[in-house]
Order: structure tokens, then sequence, then C-alpha cells
């Protein structure tokens, strides 16, 4: 695990290979603009957050129509910025899409450049040829992290482990190390289609930076009656985790992220073992993991032309 470090109320870990110290808890920027979360609660909740300890912000170009960034920018006003690590996520694979998105979420930010930036949803094995293609999106990534717009570069996903790995692979080929890589890392998530045993290890391998997500799956893994909202968030901790992404939509869950870390303790294997008993059963066919078991979390599979046009060359392999 990164060496972790704390205050008061925040533990702190390095992210990967780029030595940056982050919280261990990142605040998630879906639910900041939640139709029941108005603008001053959202504005409030990040404040607050950071006040207490929180520097790793997460968001992305298409949250909630662009207000979740909208909401986080006006948050980061007042000297907010300068305390925080701040990322976000771009849907396009074409390069002249990526850059258009890249440039739309500094304007809602408000801010000259963003610490780190990453390709979102990596759920189809045709991803990472469009992403890495000469006319795609990492060529706009580069040239926007030349431009001083971005420091650091990375990929999430939320369907399939084994999407991540070739992701990774195809980067390899290209001489890319990416500095970060998103996924889920759950209680669930060890006994179905597991992100933790098959893509996690390589992560530690290449010290990348490693980013837990759906550490409670918008609540879905409560469902179950299995395990604790804090229960939930030590597993994650416990993992090689640099950062353990959380949804945060009221003050109460901001203090529920600040007791599981004033709470946490290393667990032993047999601990873990112990915990993840309780949920094998539920967990065993994905039902309380449905961002890969169904669509309803694919929101660039809902919306393609944020994607962006696959190269003119490819398309004219199609006869007209």
């Amino acid at each position: 695990m990164s060496e972790s470090t704390s205050n008061s109320e925040m533990l702190y870990r390095v992210l990967g290979s780029t030595g940056e110290r982050v919280s261990a808890i990142g605040l998630g920027g879906w639910h900041i603009a939640l139709k029941y979360v108005d603008e001053e609660l959202g504005i409030r909740i990040v404040r607050t957050a950071i006040d207490r300890g929180i520097t790793f912000m997460d968001n992305s170009w298409d949250y909630n129509d662009g207000v979740s960034e909208i909401r986080m920018g006006k948050a980061l006003r007042d000297g907010y910025r300068d305390k925080v690590f701040l990322m976000t996520k771009i849907d396009g694979r074409s390069k002249k899409e990526a850059a258009r998105q890249i440039d739309e979420s500094l304007q809602r930010l408000q801010v000259d450049y963003i610490d780190l930036v990453q390709h979102h949803e990596i759920l189809r094995h045709e991803d990472p040829y469009r992403v890495f293609d000469e006319e795609g999106a990492n060529a706009a990534f580069i040239e926007a992290r030349e431009a001083g717009k971005l420091r650091y570069i990375g990929f999430t996903g939320h369907k399939d482990p084994y999407v991540h790995l070739h992701m990774l692979e195809v980067a390899g080929d290209r001489g890319f190390k990416f500095d970060t890589v998103q996924m889920p890392l759950n209680v669930m998530d060890a006994h179905y289609r597991s992100f933790a045993k098959l893509v996690l290890p390589e992560l530690v391998k290449q010290n990348i930076g490693v980013l837990g997500m759906k550490s409670l799956a918008n609540g879905i893994l409560l469902r179950s009656n299995t395990v604790t909202p804090i229960e939930c968030l030590h597993y994650a901790l416990n993992l090689p985790t640099s950062v353990v992404i959380t949804g945060i939509d009221s003050m109460e869950i901001l203090d529920q992220a600040f007791e599981a870390v004033r709470t946490f303790q290393p667990m032993d294997d047999q601990q873990v073992q112990a915990l993840l008993a309780k949920t094998a059963e539920a967990a065993s066919r994905g039902e309380f993991e449905p961002f890969k078991t169904s669509s309803i979390f694919d929101s660039t599979a809902q919306n393609p032309d944020w994607l962006g046009e696959e190269p003119q060359r490819i398309q004219q392999l199609m006869p007209t």
C-alpha cells in the first residue's frame, strides 16, 4: 500500500509514481449536482470537505450535463483551488472531440489547468484502439499536457476488468504509461468479475495510482443487507488504493466518510475474508453491481455522439 500519513481527520497517500500526496477519500463530483442537491448545498459540501482535509476532487465533463463541473468551479473560488488535487474525465475518443471537452471542462471549472484528466468509461474492447489512434483522444491529452492544461493522464471504467487490462496492454504497446486508473473496488467486486483480483495487481506492479470507486455503488450494495457503509469504506481503504472516491450528497454522508477514516485500522487477511464471506452469496451473480451487468450506468452508450467520429480512413472502409 502507498505510504499513509494523517492529520486529525484525514489519511493521505501517494498517488502512484506521480509523487503527489492526496487524501485517501476523494469527493465524488456526480452527487454534488443531483436534482435533490441544490447549488448552495453542493458548494457547502465541497468546501466543508476541503476544510476538513479532503484534497482529491472527482468530476466528469458529462456529470449532470455539466452542472457538476460548474458547481465545483464555484466552490473552488476564493483560494480553494490551491488546496485540492482536481480531476475530471472526458468522453471523447477522437482527438477533436476530446480537445473540445477538455477546453469546456476548464471553462466550467474556472481553472487554468486540471491536475488529472482521465479517459472516461473505457467499457468496450475497441475503446483502447480509438483512444490511441493517431487521431485519437490521447493525442489531444498529450497536447493539452504540453500546453499546461493538464498535468496527469489516466482512465476509468466500470464494466469488465479484462477491458482495463486490454487498455493497459494497448498503451504499453505504444510506449505510454498511465498515471492513474479508476475502477470499482468494493466488497461485492471480490466475488464477481473482480477488478481487485485481476487489475489491481498489475497497477501495483507498474506503480500506477489506484482510484477506487463504487465503494457503496450509490447505496446499491447496502440493499443486500449484508454490510454497513463503514465496512464498505474500510474494505476499499484497506486495498492498495491511493484514493477511495465516494459520492457525498449531504453533510451527514460527509460525516460518514470522515468517520470511516477515523475508525479505519488496516485489516489482516483473516479480517478481510470474514468481511467478504458476508457478501459472497449476494455478490455471486453481480446483482448488486449493475454497472457491470446492465447498461444503466453507461452514459456514453446512451450518448454515443459524446465519443466523436471515427477517423475518416476507418469510415471509408465501409461501402456507402
